[in-house]
């Protein structure tokens, strides 16, 4: 992603002034968050590393675990190959997932998740460069929770994940 190439240098200004995305939450907000494990899907190693940035300066500890294709990110979910031990490859409480993605596209992986009885429960959102209708269409039919248009724009990318976060840490109720 050439736009967020030309900020990297912004992430060290994530460590140094984190008020960007670590607005203090509201007391009730804080009593009302869960901890998550949080599964990202996405090739672009730049949006990882911006997304797990993010993610770490929460209040609430999370764990999330990155892979970079969709074939990983369903050994990941079955237990295959490198992610065969359990422990290092729980299975997640949400799954952040980019649409293009390579060997298996991210639809094609959120497919077979949703008519696996024990997967299917888990909440996926989309978060992918294309806002074309048939994408977002496609991505619902398929059962994804949420569609996400990456934003253009560093500080607007940055604030997307955070409110996907507090959304899915405040509001939204998960099942146990």
């Amino acid at each position: 992603m050439v736009w967020l190439s030309s900020h990297i240098y912004r992430l060290v200004s994530l460590l140094r002034a984190p008020r960007l995305i670590s607005r203090a939450p509201k007391r009730n907000d804080l009593m009302n968050q869960q901890s998550l494990k949080i599964l990202l899907v996405e090739d672009d190693p730049e949006v990882g590393l911006i997304t797990q940035m993010v993610l770490k300066k929460t209040k609430v500890p999370n764990e999330l675990f990155v892979v970079g294709d969709g074939q990983k990110a369903l050994d990941f979910l079955y237990h295959r190959g490198k992610y065969s031990n359990g422990r290092k490859a729980p299975q997640p409480d949400l799954i952040l997932m980019e649409i293009d993605l390579p060997r298996i596209s991210g639809l094609e992986v959120l497919r077979k998740l949703k008519v696996d009885k024990e997967l299917r429960r888990i909440p996926v959102t989309i978060i992918a460069r294309s806002g074309c209708d048939a994408d977002i269409a496609e991505s619902y039919a398929l059962g994804a929770n949420t569609y996400i248009q990456k934003p253009m724009g560093f500080d607007r990318f940055v604030r997307t994940i955070r409110s996907f976060y507090r959304y899915w840490t405040v509001l939204a109720k998960l099942p146990s």
